[in-house]
């Protein structure tokens, strides 16, 4: 056991951390049992840390969603914004699923979900710290330091992956202190059961989107499928539904306010552990850049898809997550100006190098690291400003050229000496990538987004700017927007990688081909690629020695915060975590009224106007005025429950994260946080921190009474 988790066993009952705070990983459990136990949890603590049972090997990860089985046939139930991209990707005009829903009632009626789609569930977590930062790579810096910490993590990952049908992922922790080996089955057929219209999965929009109260019906279902012979498989007419060693069960009472909740899920990033100088550039420069980028964005693909409803479907997933990260950084940025992070932060960095200072070893050992960090992060930051508008310059379709030429350049390797993403085991994503662009791509649409950005790009001195970019955009000093559009026109007007076949042609071929092309982009990815390669080097050159030091750094935290007897959970990074909390309102909430724990749905009754965002199915309204509210009924609030607060903590990545009584009984789905708390992904706040829930009786309601989705109840058990 690595010495950070023997830590926390030793300050397990001196732990300052609340019940209510903290991303853990299912190992540190037992170093927190009493306060799960104070909390409420029924469990042993100590089952949560047991990844192939109970419940445990019920949660699996979508790669950037949580989720769950909820039956012994592969069912999988997970957020209506995660199998939206899903649902948009088997829409058209003549048949919206977006807008009307969707519903297989037999296996036969079941589509495939977007290419590139995964159900990953795993299966252990194993410390390989010792085998990444081997005593050879700890002498080494900069560039040659992550070239041996990539050797070492693609060892280590082929040999897990001789398990065929495994993907196994090398993952840090405390920011490149520790690292870990994540194994899980790698499921590749995954299909779409059922999603809600949008007036229930996505009713409210992004009016009510990270607002309370809230009456959206967050969810839909996946199936996970395999061979005959239970091994992970590509689609095919002949698989069969996957069945998991262990799937949740439906909770047998109802949920109610000071209930314990504990959600299971694969939170993305927070970063508590930052710099104030990471910190201050964020909210002072990155998220506002991002918000104004975000506007701007959305404005164009809605004016230049207004008169075509099927662009408009290829970009509705694509608006969705702008529209949530938009609205994300804005309340963040609300939230922080009328704060005192920063100076908090720079408080407690100042107090820490006073810790480091006043004593010789501490110096020695870890001085040095916090200067030098401090000025690779300002390095760092200040290539990030520069190449800004750069990143969003170039064509969707010069960026897969780039992709598949550099894949033809790594395919004439050894596989263990190709760059990581290019391996053998990357191929299925990169061929996915190609074929989703089918859905979610158009030229007009694209052209449009890329000269916004290619204006304020090119108005950047020459010195700022990449000249090979330049060269293979036709971009000269002094352009004008007209001069812009005319070498936009032209290098998508020499490209053919715009029809889906021919771009999957070149997914096999070698450099030779790439070389001899006439193809515009196909010309542009290779005349940027040594260029993209040197970038590349200085960019890992940084990387190395920013790892290093920001290691040391999380080492120094580490040992002053277990000083002050205070147990450290890692921020959060797309791996397997448990929080714990209590269902509970909010007093006052952000809007000056008191927060009641739930919503019903004469809430949704109350807000539904036809049209829009809150245009309720009318079979829904029909059953919310006649009372239809069967057994899902709450006996206090005396209406079905559609959504419910909890003290959790949680952040992006969560969404689709089962929602688990005392008992481990499935109660609901987390899917979004209050606007005025997003900002606990940087500083948790106890008092303001809510999470919000999809209630399980509203789903099971739903799918009942509105959808008449029996055949899914009956698997689920719920009739």
């Amino acid at each position: 056991m690595h010495k950070t988790l023997i830590a926390l066993a030793i300050l397990s009952t001196t732990a300052a951390a609340h019940a209510d705070e903290g991303m853990w990983m299912p190992q540190q459990l037992p170093q927190v049992a009493n306060q799960l136990k104070a909390a409420g949890l029924a469990l042993d603590p100590a089952a949560l840390t047991k990844l192939t049972e109970f419940p445990m090997g019920a949660i699996v990860s979508l790669g950037g969603c949580s989720a769950s089985f909820v039956s012994p046939q592969g069912l999988v139930a997970t957020n209506h914004h995660c199998v939206y991209g899903s649902v948009a990707h088997n829409s058209t005009p003549e048949r919206d699923l977006l807008a009307n829903g969707f519903l297989a009632k037999t296996l036969g009626e079941e589509l495939p979900a977007a290419p590139g789609s995964r159900i990953f569930v795993t299966k252990a977590v194993t410390d390989v710290s010792q085998q990444v930062i081997t005593p050879a790579v700890a002498k080494l810096n900069g560039k040659a330091r992550l070239d041996a910490i990539e050797k070492n993590t693609k060892t280590i990952q082929a040999e897990c992956e001789k398990d065929a049908g495994h993907r196994c992922t090398v993952s840090s922790f405390y920011g490149g202190l520790e690292f870990y080996l994540i194994k899980q089955l790698e499921i590749r057929d995954v299909r779409l059961v059922h999603a809600p219209p949008a007036g229930v999965g996505k009713f409210g929009g992004d009016t009510d989107n990270w607002m309370w109260p809230r009456h959206t019906g967050d969810y839909g279902f996946y199936r996970a499928y395999v061979s005959k012979d239970g091994k992970a498989a590509d689609f095919s007419k002949d698989n069969v539904p996957y069945v998991p060693q262990h799937f949740l069960k439906l909770a047998k009472e109802g949920s109610k306010e000071g209930d314990f909740v504990m959600v299971l899920g694969y939170p993305g990033r927070t970063n508590r552990h930052r710099l104030p100088s990471e910190v201050a550039y964020t909210f002072d420069w990155s998220y506002p850049a991002f918000v104004k980028s975000s506007a701007e964005s959305l404005a164009i693909i809605a004016e230049t898809t207004k008169d075509n409803k099927d662009t408009a479907l290829k970009y509705a997933s694509q608006v969705a997550g702008i529209n949530n990260y938009y609205k994300n950084r804005q309340g963040m940025l609300d939230s922080y100006a009328g704060s005192d992070m920063l100076a908090r932060k720079t408080a407690e960095h100042e107090a820490l190098k006073q810790w480091i200072s006043a004593d010789a070893a501490r110096k020695k050992a870890y001085g040095a690291d916090i200067a030098t960090v401090e000025k690779l992060i300002a390095e760092r930051d200040a290539e990030t400003k520069r190449d800004y508008f750069l990143s969003s310059s170039k064509p969707r379709l010069l960026n897969t050229a780039r992709m598949l030429y550099r894949l033809a350049n790594e395919n004439a390797k050894p596989d263990t000496e190709r760059k990581s993403g290019y391996q053998v085991r990357d191929v299925p994503r990169i061929k996915a990538s190609v074929a989703a662009l089918v859905r979610n791509y158009d030229e007009k649409v694209d052209k449009a987004l890329v000269l916004n950005s290619l204006a304020k790009y090119a108005a950047q001195p020459a010195a700022q700017r990449n000249a090979a970019f330049d060269k293979v955009m036709g971009i000269k000093d002094g352009m004008d927007k007209a001069g812009l559009q005319a070498a936009l026109d032209k290098i998508y007007a020499g490209s053919k990688l715009g029809d889906a076949a021919t771009r999957t042609a070149w997914i096999d071929k070698k450099p030779a081909d790439f070389k001899a092309s006439d193809d515009s982009f196909i010309q542009a990815a290779v005349a940027l690629y040594g260029p993209d390669l040197r970038e590349e080097a200085k960019e890992e050159e940084l990387a190395g020695k920013l790892q290093e030091s920001y290691a040391n750094y999380m080492k120094a935290k580490i040992a002053y915060m277990n000083s002050k007897g205070q147990a450290v959970y890692p921020d959060a990074n797309s791996t397997l975590r448990v929080t714990f909390g209590q269902i509970a309102g909010r007093q006052p909430g952000s809007d000056g009224t008191d927060w009641k724990a739930f919503t019903t749905v004469a809430g949704v009754a109350a807000k539904a106007t036809g049209t829009g965002e809150f245009n309720a199915p009318k079979a829904q309204l029909d059953a919310i005025k006649a009372k239809d509210f069967g057994k899902y009924v709450d006996p206090a609030l005396k209406s079905v429950p559609v959504a419910y607060l909890a003290t959790l903590d949680i952040t992006g990545g969560n969404s689709g994260s089962a929602a688990l009584n005392s008992k481990g009984e499935w109660i609901g789905l987390a899917f979004d946080g209050t606007l005025d708390s997003i900002i606990s992904d940087w500083d948790f706040n106890k008092a303001m921190t809510r999470s919000i829930q999809v209630d399980l009786r509203y789903i099971l309601w739903n799918m009942k009474h509105v959808d008449h989705a029996d055949n899914l109840l009956k698997e689920m058990n719920a009739e």
